[in-house]
């Protein structure tokens, strides 16, 4: 059984464009492509979460292999330390650096997501399996739209939809994401639900072409997948609209089309064509994947406490560069001086041999 380095170059290339979409040097200037969409309907960076759940169903799998794909008490406990870990962490960060009041800290957000779904994702792979495996994604993905449903003719309006309903319940307005202009999560508690079976899907897309051995068969099957994937999540999109908020099944299915597709190209690239040269930056930039965005939000999230010429250092340095360029041009050139910056770090750990689990 091998390990296809497309994936570690996936996993590079996501990343990178988490940093990329996470940094602008101004959120008032954008390029379209670089912002989430409001509500329905998705952009290239709607794509970036899922693909990052994407790549933890993938590491996942290596992981376990080493255990032989077997649940023991060992590993369970190993499972819901880490998934524990990334939650916290991922709640540290939200209330860094930790001057807001405890009354109005997000409780939920990106990591929260991620811990939640491996923590559930790793005990079904662990437990069940590939058809059953496959039969539970399945089943989540059928019974998420029936519950949103609860809410009537609301079910799929920012207002009105259950994932809002139930976070307002138990974490409180004060508790959640107000940046769509009504206290609404779109890292919410029933919206993680569906993300599991993103993480489901990582996962068993990369049991299936690990297994394979002639490559250009598993280019031809990751393509079939992808569109598929694609075809199904906008015949879905009729009736159950593709929405990253919400993490509706349709976005699910055709968020992961993408990413077989997207995995797809890098295998053609590296490991069909041989080239990989060019896309060795992105081989080292995914050998610390989730330490290095969590450096990156630390190191932004720093500027706020320092001041140069009486404005945050961050808004100094964007002023700076727009200064000498369109505004949503340095904004997009401050994003990719820190895309540029972590990648250094990224070399500077792999060149010292320096692997950070978290």
């Amino acid at each position: 059984m091998q390990r296809y380095v497309a994936l570690d170059a996936f996993r590079g290339l996501t990343i990178a464009l988490m940093i990329l979409v996470n940094t602008p040097g101004s959120w008032s200037y954008v390029y379209a492509p670089l912002l989430h969409s409001h509500w329905h309907g998705v952009t290239p960076t709607d794509l970036v979460f899922p693909f990052f759940m994407f790549i933890v169903g993938s590491a996942m799998f290596f992981a376990f292999r080493k255990d032989q794909f077997t649940l023991s008490a060992p590993l369970a406990k190993k499972i819901i330390k880490r998934s524990g870990l990334i939650f916290i962490i991922g709640l540290l960060l939200n209330i860094y650096p930790f001057i807001a009041p405890m009354e109005s800290w997000r409780v939920m957000g990106v990591l929260q997501r991620i811990g939640i779904a491996y923590g559930f994702a790793a005990f079904i792979v662990l437990s069940f399996q590939r058809a059953k495996v496959i039969v539970i994604a399945l089943l989540i993905l059928v019974a998420y739209p029936l519950l949103l449903m609860l809410a009537g003719d609301g079910a799929y309006r920012l207002e009105t939809n259950l994932v809002r309903d139930l976070d307002l319940y138990l974490l409180g307005a004060s508790h959640m994401y107000r940046g769509l202009g009504v206290a609404f999560d779109p890292e919410g508690i029933l919206s993680t639900l569906p993300s599991i079976v993103s993480v489901l899907i990582g996962f068993e897309v990369t049991r299936f072409i690990s297994q394979m051995t002639d490559k250009k068969a598993s280019l031809i099957k990751l393509i079939v997948l992808a569109m598929a994937g694609l075809i199904i999540g906008l015949i879905m999109d009729s009736f159950i609209p593709i929405n990253k908020s919400l993490w509706t099944s349709s976005y699910v299915i055709y968020s992961a089309g993408f990413a077989c597709l997207t995995l797809a190209l890098f295998v053609f690239v590296i490991d069909i064509q041989k080239i990989q040269q060019p896309v060795t930056p992105l081989l080292i930039y995914g050998t610390n994947p989730l330490f290095i965005y969590v450096l990156s939000w630390l190191w932004v999230a720093s500027y706020s406490l320092f001041d140069v010429a009486n404005v945050p250092l961050n808004q100094w340095m964007f002023n700076s560069l727009a200064a000498l360029m369109p505004e949503k041009l340095a904004s997009f050139v401050f994003a990719l001086m820190h895309v540029v910056l972590f990648g250094w770090f990224s070399k500077l750990l792999f060149d010292r041999k320096i692997f950070i689990k978290i």
